[in-house]
């Protein structure tokens, strides 16, 4: 054993904290061995005078079952009993029973007793004991006596604990042998004897402890510390003896440490910490909670909740509290608000609260951990209303500007921001604007006349004004000069509205919607008194709403004017009413789509071809707008100049095709840019004018007709009598794709039967699929005989297409033939006395029509006709004579030379047979036809308006 490292010695004693602690020490041994209503005996008394009797015991056993919360008589209040010797024998010594090892309870003690509070004595005949889990069981304190003989004579359970020394063994034993070096006994020696002749020591003394450690193959010895404080004591009898406290320096050292880390957690915690007793006020605080409510920490002590926080709150949090502390259900995260000294401003706290025990268990308060979250929960309002602004944002992207109108616009932005964003709202636009006016008046002078075009509440019976007087949706008004609506309207940015005198509106934004640097309208959004006012976000957030809408309405504005500049295109482009074809009684219809769609490239046309033949054209461009409208313009110009050109369907449709593949290439491409626009195209479709064409050609004189198809829907016929039926017309492919032919079918019509074309807007919609609306539209031509006009209205009813999404072109003829009697047909051999039996036939069918004045003419006409068929062409001649709406005359031979016309000169004798039929006639040309070619020319009737050349002045004018 190490040298003994005395740590106050010398004559002068221990110093002032060894004597404080020395005195604790002593007096926890003291109130564990001097209490006689306990039963305990001092060191060395007489055994008899100190002794218990049984019916001692026996009466403390009857208060401990009166006095269920105290603690058991023979458990010591602070410490250890020292062990004494049985009845009658002062060297057999025995232990008595520290705190940490209850006593055994009599019989009659009930089996669970709660404790007391400390201090407060349940009977005033004895001590209250110190409640377990107290200090005095974390610090290892011991207690043994040394009598006169310096030998052990009382040794403590605590002393067992500490050195690993039972009892039995330590009584009687010398302790300077026992713990002290060989080296340093000596000295040990002297000490004692110091010690008892009267002196007090304390210091530090390595020991050994006995089997103290467990490991695997038993116990082992273990190193320990102690701090020894002794004390000597004067038997009965007078001799001089010894008390030492043993205090095992580790466990202090360790209690130190726990203690001081306590008071760092405590003390430095960033977070208001209270701990909150059983009667619910403050016991303790820290810096950071002093600091955010004023004083010092130990200024708080004794407060409760409501000196921080108002009534309400703190009603709240004092039950809480009580309920924790009842419970022991621990809060997290529970929120309060208040104020704090010096500020207005409301202050939010996260506060976790959890019970706190002793250490036997015993609950003795609440902890209360507050973590300041003000700005926290400020910067998730600022993220929950940026979050919040941008669903608003995404749902106004996708529910505004679906429609295209401008009224609809209005009311999707309010739909969006009614009750998302405001209380109330309107939208006013320019009265010229919703008039057409080709230019939005831009920032205007706020005098300029707007009208209503919407308004929403989500607030019963808070209507919203926005100036001196209410307007109704639909309303025109103005806005004061000085108001500051009109000045929003001037200057193009937000301004707030004031609210009116016991209006329950109490916040209004007058936005102005700009779109493109041009203001189309006001929309105004308001808060009732409810609500929060706007903010600067709100503001923003008001603005690029009323943007998006103003985009959405410009659009909407130039959709319209587009709208109605292409539909004008349109019908600039359709027939004027129903046109006259010889032969056919016509009725047409066109629909363009609602105004929600854009116009589509949907046309008819009807054009009167030679020999009272008649060109039935219907078609559709694919696509919308403008550009559709110009693409149809093109191919109806396109188709008019093919037909007069008097070539075959097909053909028609193969120079179209070869047109539309052309539409899309600029006037300045090379030869062979124009050779591969020719190929054709299936990588991309969609930057080629397409078009779908059905065109037939109808001949009044033979009642038939010829049909070619570019993947257009089939033509319907209707004959007298039968249902109506598809026509089986090879579609080919759609004008602009080319690489196909075009297939002819010629069919004959019966008198009476009806004809209808039409485009796919009429049989084709997202409610009926195509073959739905073919079969109700073959169902809906069920009468031909009825008027046409009834017939076409009928079909419309019936396929329902006032709603329409696509234009409707719907193109009907009644065939009516020429009557055999408006007919004359004559073959003529080859040879020149044909030509005057031409004339002869010609005068003598004029003659029975009552058509004299035109015989002269006509004799002149046919003449030269006839001779020129003699002359330039072959095979034998065929005279036929047309009367319907104007007489026609046709000359037919087998030669495939078009006859051109020339002007001949002065000194030519011929060449001027041509000349004369186009100065004499209302119309002249030549087709080919499968066997030949036709020179025809037009004479109109008499009366008509037309005025005849005479034939004598047209000679002369020749020359």
């Amino acid at each position: 054993m190490s040298e003994i490292p005395a740590r106050a010695t010398g004559p002068e004693g221990p110093s002032d904290d060894a004597r404080a602690w020395a005195r604790a020490a002593a007096d926890a041994s003291r109130r564990a061995s001097a209490a006689p209503a306990e039963g305990a005996t001092s060191g060395h008394g007489d055994a008899g005078d100190a002794r218990a009797s049984r019916d001692d015991r026996d009466a403390r056993a009857s208060r401990s079952d009166r006095a269920p919360h105290s603690e058991r008589s023979d458990h010591a209040p602070h410490g250890e009993r020292n062990a004494r010797a049985p009845h009658g024998d002062r060297d057999a010594r025995t232990p008595l029973r520290s705190q940490d090892a209850p006593a055994p309870r009599s019989q009659d003690a009930p089996a669970h007793r709660t404790q007391e509070e400390p201090g407060v004595p349940t009977d005033p005949g004895h001590w209250q004991s110190n409640p377990p889990g107290s200090l005095y069981d974390y610090i290892k304190v011991a207690s043994f006596s040394v009598g006169p003989d310096g030998l052990v004579e009382q040794w403590s359970l605590r002393a067992e604990q500490i050195f690993g020394i039972p009892a039995e063994r330590a009584i009687g034993m010398d302790p300077i042998e026992a713990f002290v070096d060989p080296d340093l006994r000596e000295r040990g020696r002297r000490k004692m004897a110091e010690i008892l002749d009267g002196r007090e020591w304390t210091g530090l003394i390595p020991f050994r402890a006995k089997g103290t450690a467990r490991t695997a193959d038993g116990t082992e010895d273990t190193d320990g510390l102690a701090e020894v404080y002794v004390m000597p004591t004067t038997t009965e009898d007078g001799r001089r003896a010894a008390v030492c406290i043993v205090v095992d320096v580790h466990t202090l050292r360790s209690i130190e440490t726990d203690l001081a880390a306590s008071q760092s957690i405590f003390g430095q915690s960033p977070f208001g910490f209270l701990l909150i007793d059983s009667d619910l006020r403050v016991r303790r605080a820290n810096k950071r909670f002093a600091s955010t409510f004023g004083g010092t920490p130990e200024d708080h002590r004794g407060r409760t909740v409501h000196d921080y926080l108002l009534t309400p709150e703190a009603d709240r949090v004092r039950a809480t509290l009580r309920r924790v502390l009842e419970t022991g259900e621990s809060i997290t995260d529970m929120h309060i608000t208040g104020f704090v000294p010096g500020s207005d401003q409301r202050k939010h706290w996260s506060v976790n609260l959890y019970r706190v025990h002793s250490g036997s268990g015993r609950p003795i308060g609440v902890a209360w951990l507050a973590i300041d979250i003000t700005a926290r929960r400020a910067a998730a309002r600022e993220a929950a209303a940026a979050r919040r602004n941008l669903a608003l944002l995404n749902e106004a992207g996708a529910r505004i500007g679906n429609s295209l109108d401008l009224e609809t616009t209005a009311r999707e932005l309010l739909d969006v921001v009614v009750p998302g964003f405001c209380d109330l709202a309107v939208v006013d636009l320019y009265q010229g604007l919703l008039a057409g006016d080709e230019t939005p008046p831009g920032h205007a002078d706020g005098s300029a006349e707007l009208r209503r075009v919407a308004s929403a509440s989500a607030v019963a019976g808070a209507p919203f004004t926005g100036g001196p007087a209410p307007v109704a949706v639909g309303g025109v008004h103005h806005y004061a000069f000085n108001s500051p609506c009109a000045d929003a309207l001037r200057t193009g940015r937000p301004k707030s509205v004031p609210p009116q005198e016991g209006s329950p509106i109490q916040s209004t934004l007058a936005v102005p919607m700009v779109a493109h640097d041009t203001v189309v309208g006001l929309a105004q959004f308001s808060r009732t008194k409810g609500s929060e006012p706007f903010g600067e976000r709100d503001r923003a957030l008001a603005v690029e709403l009323a943007a998006r809408a103003a985009v959405c309405i410009d659009n909407a504005r130039l959709y319209r004017r587009e709208h109605e500049r292409a539909l004008i295109l349109q019908r600039s482009l359709l027939p004027p009413g129903d046109p006259e074809a010889s032969g056919l009684d016509i009725a047409c219809r066109y629909l363009p789509g609602n105004a929600a769609t854009e116009v589509g490239g949907d046309w008819f046309d009807v054009i009167e071809l030679p020999g009272h033949r008649t060109a039935l054209v219907v078609g559709d461009v694919m696509g919308r707008g403008l550009r559709a409208a110009v693409a149809m313009g093109e191919l109806r110009t396109a188709v008019r100049t093919l037909a007069q050109l008097d070539i075959e369907p097909a053909e028609v449709l193969s120079q179209l095709d070869e047109i539309a593949r052309g539409l899309g290439t600029p006037s300045g491409v090379t030869q062979a840019t124009r050779t591969a626009a020719r190929k054709p195209r299936d990588a991309d479709l969609s930057e080629v004018y397409l078009a779908t064409c059905v065109y037939a050609v109808y001949d009044s004189v033979t009642r038939r007709c010829t049909f070619a198809n570019a993947g257009h829907l089939p033509p319907v016929l209707v004959e007298p009598g039968e249902s109506a039926l598809m026509l089986d017309v090879p579609p080919g492919m759609p004008l602009g794709v080319g690489g196909e032919p075009f297939e002819e079918v010629e069919v004959e019509l019966p008198e009476g039967s009806l004809l209808a074309l039409y485009t796919d807007g009429l049989v084709e919609s997202r409610d009926h699929p195509l073959d739905e609306g073919l079969q109700a539209f073959v169902g809906a031509l069920t009468d031909p005989s009825q008027p046409l006009e009834d017939v076409c209205d009928h079909v419309l009813s019936t396929l329902d297409t006032h709603h329409g999404e696509d234009d409707i072109a719907l193109l009907m003829a009644r065939v009516q033939g020429l009557p055999a009697d408006s007919v004359g047909d004559w073959t003529l051999p080859r040879e020149p006395r044909s030509v005057g039996r031409a004339r002869e036939y010609a005068r003598a069918q004029l003659l029975s029509w009552d058509l004299e004045p035109l015989v002269d003419t006509a004799e002149l006409l046919v003449s030269e006709l006839v001779t020129n068929a003699l002359r330039y062409g072959e095979g034998e001649i065929r005279l036929r004579l047309l009367l319907d709406r104007t007489m026609v005359c046709e000359v037919w031979d087998a030669g495939l030379v078009q006859p051109r016309r020339r002007r001949a000169r002065d000194t030519d004798e011929g060449g001027r047979g041509l000349q004369l039929v186009g100065l004499l006639s209302a119309a002249w040309g030549s087709r080919r036809t499968p066997r030949g070619k036709t020179v025809w020319f037009e004479l109109p009737l008499p009366g008509a308006d037309t005025t005849l050349t005479d034939p004598a002045e047209a000679l002369l004018s020749l020359f």
